[in-house]
């Protein structure tokens, strides 16, 4: 094996993000589709283009690398999205339905920052002062996020689901 070091990992670490990124850009607009609270429906779509945006900020970061955001398939945020499909399809016709949604939403959230906490860290730890605080503008928005969601959740979607 050759020699591997923390900016081997950390790189390694920003490729999976990065396909996780471009995987849930394929699931939001799905989610915001089959929202029927419209606050949540423009929540998903808000963070589609905040993810965009987490997207560009990778590319930025790989180009002051030098290095391609091409890797291996992130097969953590695959199993957290097809868990989310699961859900929502075995709710997809009911009145509960958005919360769970909310449910996946919030694990794909929470599984990003993570990621994006430990690559962070690890940009601190190799000098990129620069790439830390584009990491740290991403873990941010994940946790306004998350943070919004939970609020969705506990002040409407929750209460019209124990309505029905």
């Amino acid at each position: 094996m050759a020699h591997q070091t923390l900016q081997n990992l950390y790189v390694d670490q920003l490729r999976d993000l990065y396909n996780a990124e471009n995987q849930i850009l394929k699931v939001l607009p799905k989610m915001a589709e089959k929202a029927s609270h419209a606050d949540l429906a423009d929540a998903f779509r808000q963070h589609e283009q905040q993810t965009r945006g987490h997207v560009e900020r990778l590319e930025r970061i790989f180009n002051m690398l030098g290095e391609s955001p091409k890797g291996e398939r992130c097969k953590g945020m695959e199993g957290v999205l097809d868990e989310g499909a699961d859900v929502m399809k075995k709710f997809g016709d009911t009145p509960v339905l958005d919360a769970a949604m909310i449910t996946a939403a919030q694990r794909v959230e929470h599984y990003e920052m993570a990621g994006y906490g430990c690559v962070r860290t690890f940009a601190n730890e190799l000098g990129f002062a620069d790439q830390e605080t584009l990491l740290q503008q991403t873990l941010d928005e994940e946790g306004a996020t998350d943070q919004k969601l939970t609020k969705l959740a506990e002040e409407v979607v929750n209460l019209d689901a124990v309505k029905a």
